[in-house]
């Protein structure tokens, strides 16, 4: 029998090895005897017979098998016109029919598309990689797309296919290293992966990095999933309220830093994760509860490894079905905003995992990492480096961001890791980095990154919160890109921590001899609009939960930490404390178990959480304590230098603060022993009521609480002030004052 193709091409495609399926497969115009004719090949292993069914007819057409190949044609002699046919083929002893997918050219990326994609400015590219269920022709089906430039082949497998790679191979959309495929007949929740043949000759499986939805360790297929209509969102007063609300600089910021995985299990149901239904019917009128602005989650995105706590990323665009499916994450998300809420996500544009099935290696080249280990491995956390010079990898990461701002309406993100992002040496020996093209450490194209990244998300999203989670003195992370700054809207204050935390860790005996670790933070407080973090960092590894980490007796454990919660509210920058810090969990953080809810029948414990509740609000009710938080102007010493009593005393002002009610007056006493008649300078006379005293007897303190709720001003010039007003200082408590109007005076 004489076949319309070579001996070459029947060789290469049906050993899958060929360039251009679409050259082969499918519906193709011939001439034979100075005819045209029209030709039908299709690629079908296993099946023992195949036939044409034209449209709009029952007649079967039967094909003819190439030698002992899979290959498959039927043949229309003097048929120049082509038509819409399906396959009816018998396979195992069963028949199916199914539609040709070399029948649909597929066109739904333009050549603009490619271009933008080369440039590293699509940023809507999830609209078009991964799979996106769709019509071509009405015809419904799945249409696939992946950058996989090095690849000798991409074939599509899943159910659908018997996982043959053989049976979907896909079109490369030329030097734009793109490949395409549309699979009629597929629907959602299709479970499906990407066989990749490799220039020498490797064939290796692998998850889609654009799916919107994966299924859970220790299973690696990621899933078809039609985000767009699963969830009708109600948020939209939230939303227009965001819009209005981009001096964000100027709100109160209160953030409860939280895995989901951790924060509550089911005991009753094997230890089980909370899904995100249950997570809003808990968590969101918990963190409202307790006067918290925003929640900070903990990476959300699919991750192999549970150890990782999220941070190890395989799946970019896809929510962890550990918790539920991408619609009940958005739920979550809308019913924190209808609760007033906004919504962090901890993302990890930094490092990725080396799991076979995710990005590393993937097209049989270091796609997304550099190939040098020196550049594009992390030996501390065992993990591969972003090739930022990459414009389809900076695309792919900024794309990202943009994702889960308008699919999912979060809020911001807490960009994990910058540091290791800036610096070439971070974390390795002499020897073990490639420095820049200046002979430098620093990562020039990782800066160059975090500025574009930066720049399109602040002028699509006014509003958002961009924070850098940054332990170094680079310069102006958070100053504007035009500025020469990064970019960012905040930075967490690593060393305010670390410093702070050092501090209380001393005993108080002690503590006069480290007072600077409480001071030095405001030499450069106001160079970076910076977020104070007690993070989750802070209470694992052997560095103790935060309760755990105060000296004394179990009396002093709780007064000590009610009196750092205390600086944390009063000092400038925004605020975040990480979940079971509030009620003064003792054990560190076990990623693996719940937070110990049942301290709360405890009762230091339970009015340690009232505590945290009462900041919150006053934090939220008072501008002087939130209004100017990143200028100088918003902050004064009253006194710095009584490190003998350890005690510190300083005013937070607000933009009215030369009016009475315009600032707030902090006195903190770090040792056991109260200060009675301890004289402070205030500007103004009148009566300066206690609005909240850490050591009232509602919070496990003594209850060494101002007489009267407060004190009335004597022209007694103190401070360098010319009035001023004598308390006692409770033991390890803070008391913070407002000024009341001369007429208020007492009342």
């Amino acid at each position: 029998m004489t076949y319309t193709l070579p001996d070459e091409e029947i060789e290469k495609i049906a050993q899958s090895r060929h360039h251009d399926p679409f050259s082969v497969l499918g519906p193709h115009i011939i001439s034979a005897d100075s005819k045209k004719s029209f030709v039908i090949r299709a690629l079908l292993p296993n099946v023992s017979e195949a036939y044409i069914i034209k449209a709009g007819s029952k007649r079967k057409y039967p094909m003819d098998q190439i030698g002992s190949t899979d290959l498959f044609e039927a043949i229309f002699p003097g048929q120049a016109t082509p038509f819409k046919y399906q396959f009816n083929v018998v396979r195992n002893g069963k028949q199916s029919k199914f539609r040709d997918p070399y029948a649909f050219p597929p066109d739904i990326i333009s050549d603009y598309d490619l271009y933008l994609f080369g440039q590293g400015t699509h940023y809507r590219i999830f609209d078009k990689l991964g799979a996106h269920v769709t019509r071509i022709d009405r015809i419904p089906g799945v249409h696939f797309a992946v950058w996989a430039p090095n690849a000798a082949r991409i074939s599509v497998v899943g159910d659908f296919n018997q996982w043959d790679g053989r049976c979907h191979q896909m079109k490369s959309l030329g030097s734009s290293g793109i490949w395409a495929l549309f699979i009629p007949g597929v629907g959602e929740e299709t479970l499906y992966k990407y066989e990749i043949r490799a220039q020498n000759g490797d064939v290796f499986l692998k998850a889609d990095p654009y799916a919107f939805y994966s299924e859970i360790r220790p299973n690696t297929s990621t899933i078809v999933y039609n985000i767009d209509k699963k969830y009708r969102w109600n948020d939209k007063k939230w939303m227009k309220k965001k819009r209005g609300q981009e001096r964000i600089w100027e709100r109160p910021v209160a953030i409860y830093e939280v895995h989901l995985g951790s924060w509550m299990r089911v005991s009753a149901e094997g230890d089980r994760f909370l899904t995100y239904t249950e997570l809003a019917d808990k968590l969101i009128p918990y963190v409202k509860d307790m006067g918290y602005t925003h929640i900070e989650l903990l990476p959300i995105t699919s991750h192999p490894y549970d150890p990782s706590w999220g941070y190890q990323v395989s799946g970019y665009y896809s929510p962890t079905a550990r918790y539920g499916r991408p619609e009940e994450l958005m739920k979550f998300v809308d019913v924190c905003h209808q609760n007033d809420i906004g919504v962090i996500l901890d993302w990890v544009p930094s490092h990725f995992p080396k799991d076979a099935h995710a990005l590393a290696w993937f097209d049989g080249t270091c796609l997304y990492e550099h190939a040098d280990p020196r550049q594009g491995e992390h030996k501390e956390w065992g993990t591969l480096v972003f090739n930022y010079g990459k414009n389809e990898t900076k695309n792919f990461l900024i794309a990202n961001a943009i994702f889960w701002m308008e699919k999912y309406h979060f809020d911001g993100f807490r960009v994990d890791a910058v540091a290791s992002m800036l610096y070439l040496d971070y974390s390795r020996e002499d020897g073990d980095w490639i420095p820049n093209k200046y002979g430098g450490r620093e990562n020039l194209e990782a800066i160059d990154f975090l500025k574009h990244l930066n720049t399109v998300l602040y002028e699509k999203f006014p509003e958002i919160l961009m924070i850098a989670e940054e332990s170094t003195a680079w310069p102006a992370v958070s100053k504007p890109t035009h500025l020469g700054g990064l970019g960012f809207g905040f930075k967490w204050n690593m060393g305010w921590m670390h410093d702070v935390l050092a501090y209380m860790e001393e005993n108080p005996i002690h503590r006069k001899y480290h007072h600077h670790k409480l001071t030095f933070g405001l030499l450069y407080a106001f160079h970076e609009n910076f977020i104070l973090p007690l993070s989750h960092d802070e209470v694992v590894h052997g560095k103790h939960s935060l309760l755990d980490k105060m000296p004394g007796d179990h009396w002093q454990k709780f007064a000590n930490l009610r009196l750092l919660f205390a600086f944390m509210y009063g000092h400038p920058g925004k605020k975040l404390l990480f979940m079971g810090g509030e009620f003064g969990q003792w054990n560190e953080w076990d990623y693996a178990q719940s937070l110990d809810w049942h301290l709360l029948n405890y009762e230091l414990h339970k009015q340690l959480q009232r505590y945290i509740k009462d900041l919150n609000h006053l934090y939220r009710s008072e501008p002087p304590l939130y209004e100017i938080d990143f200028e100088h102007t918003g902050f004064e010493w009253i006194d710095s230098n009584d490190s003998d009593n350890s005690v510190l005393i300083f005013m937070r002002k607000g933009k009215e603060s030369r009016k009475p009610q315009g600032y707030i007056v902090l006195a903190l006493n770090f040792t056991p022993v109260p200060r009675d008649n301890y004289r402070i300078g205030v500007p103004l006379p009148g009566f300066y009521k206690e609005l909240l005293n850490s050591d009232a007897d509602i919070y496990g303190g003594s209850n060494q609480t101002l007489p009267g709720g407060g004190a009335k001003t004597e022209n007694i010039p103190w401070h360098s002030h010319q009035y001023s007003v004598s308390i006692s200082l409770p033991p390890l408590g803070a008391v913070i004052l407002k000024p009341t109007l001369e007429e208020d005076s007492g009342s």
